[in-house]
């Protein structure tokens, strides 16, 4: 069988033999009227890499439906330029550092998201949602029962890998199910992630659910179906031509979801949002792996950068009854919002025994603005730029390095690449925004 016919086989038929038949679903009468949450992630997918955010050549036809749907934002912000601690960040709706996870975790390095960290999934199965984690996870260094897993927080199901698909995203050979080792899958992982989802949402759907879809695509080791490389044919580099196949798939899956949302007659009651962990990869780490060919748009830096090409990433979200079709947003929103947002439309308390950075966005569907109590922060020490540090107020960032000696400060709203540093025309805003990064560095490190 070759590689087109395994596509099209795990896309043709769902049969629900691996979800567990004893999944506890929520019952509680006063949650029946709850909104379905769907968070989708992919995995280094840069803020240019869509048709929706101006990428003239990959096709992204489900997700700029998607968008045209719903609410498409131009100023949104991954928690960190990097995978573990933006996946950290956006669970616990509190700044990287402050979890403990400050870079990507290796595996077996004894690096993993604690239990005392409360995430969103684990607040919304105590309102009686049931919940799902499907993909890549990256918040542990090892599945085998000496780390928390995905249940300690908050997942009822997990079908999940460590972190990349391995070997590739071809026949990967790494997912654990529910603490079971699975063994080598036929296919492709954004075709296996979304079956898996998929069978979940037939088991539970009249019930409130969550389902979290992380998927490794287009991170290295890239592999596509040659359905989609077919897609690019322009190209004498094939390598291009897997990687914009590898973002058309990962679109095609979407859409096969989407439609089986319709067709449950959930839309209307179903929250989805789609968004990417961090900008797009910067380096080629993976020896004879085909190369990232993502792209940042109009913006400085990539992955591993605190500019904003590595952690202003495309955020698209369909909220039935709140979003408008075709709706632009040009506030700044962030992942560490996503706690204090889905537990606001969940009608659940935000935890007050901790700082929580992210605030709930829900102000901008009724065209009004985000009031935020903490400014938006991110600091990643490893960053390939000399900056490391940076906070955003309004239209306005202001970077620093490690030292908090050297100063960046940027209109975003005049400049979004970043290309001139306004730092010396604007002594009085540096000034009074360093204060407030110097604050929020003490508080966040302490």
């Amino acid at each position: 069988m070759d590689r087109r016919t395994f596509i099209k086989g795990m896309a043709s038929s769902v049969a629900l033999s691996s979800i567990p038949q004893n999944i506890k679903i929520g019952s509680s009468e006063k949650n029946q009227n709850h909104p379905n949450i769907i968070f989708i992630f992919c995995d280094d997918l840069g803020y240019g890499d869509l048709g929706c955010y101006g990428n003239p050549v990959i096709r992204t036809p489900h997700l700029d439906k998607l968008a045209s749907e719903g609410m498409r934002f131009t100023d949104f912000y991954a928690a960190s330029p990097v995978c573990s601690p933006s996946r950290a960040g956006t669970i616990t709706g509190r700044i990287p550092n402050r979890t403990g996870i400050y870079d990507w975790i290796p595996a077996n390095s004894g690096v993993y998201l604690r239990i005392d960290e409360v995430s969103v999934t684990r607040i919304l199965k105590s309102m009686g949602y049931t919940t799902c984690h499907s993909g890549k996870w990256h918040l542990n260094s090892r599945f085998d029962g000496s780390e928390p897993t995905p249940s300690e927080h908050g997942f009822d199901f997990w079908f999940s890998t460590q972190n990349n698909a391995n070997p590739s995203h071809y026949n990967p050979d790494n997912f654990i199910r529910n603490g079971e080792t699975v063994g080598e899958l036929k296919g492709y992982s954004s075709t296996i992630i979304i079956n898996e989802a998929i069978e979940f949402i037939h088991r539970v759907y009249r019930q409130p659910f969550v389902v979290f879809i992380w998927f490794h695509t287009p991170h290295e080791t890239i592999a596509t179906p040659d359905e989609f490389v077919d897609w690019y044919p322009e190209f004498a580099d094939r390598t291009k031509s897997e990687y914009y196949g590898n973002i058309s798939q990962m679109d095609y899956e979407v859409g096969r979801l989407l439609q089986v949302i319709e067709d449950l007659k959930l839309k209307d009651n179903t929250l989805v949002m789609f968004t990417s962990d961090n900008g797009p990869e910067t380096l080629h780490r993976y020896r004879g792996a085909i190369r990232s060919h993502g792209l940042p748009g109009p913006l400085r830096g990539m992955k591993l950068h605190i500019y904003e090409g590595g952690i202003r990433v495309p955020g698209i979200l369909r909220f039935p009854g709140n979003t408008q079709p075709g709706q632009v947003c040009h506030e700044p929103t962030s992942c560490v919002d996503i706690l204090p947002t889905f537990c606001e439309i969940a009608g659940a308390k935000v935890p007050d025994d901790r700082a929580i950075d992210g605030t709930s966005i829900l102000p901008i569907f009724k065209g009004k603005p985000i009031q935020r109590q903490v400014p938006l922060y991110w600091q990643y020490d490893r960053a390939l730029s000399k900056p490391k540090i940076a906070t955003r107020e309004g239209a306005w960032k202001l970077l620093t390095t490690a030292d908090l000696q050297d100063f960046e400060l940027y209109n975003l709203e005049d400049d979004w690449g970043e290309t001139k540093n306004l730092a010396n025309s604007e002594p009085k805003r540096v000034k009074t925004m360093s204060k407030i990064l110097k604050w929020m560095h003490k508080n966040v490190n302490q």
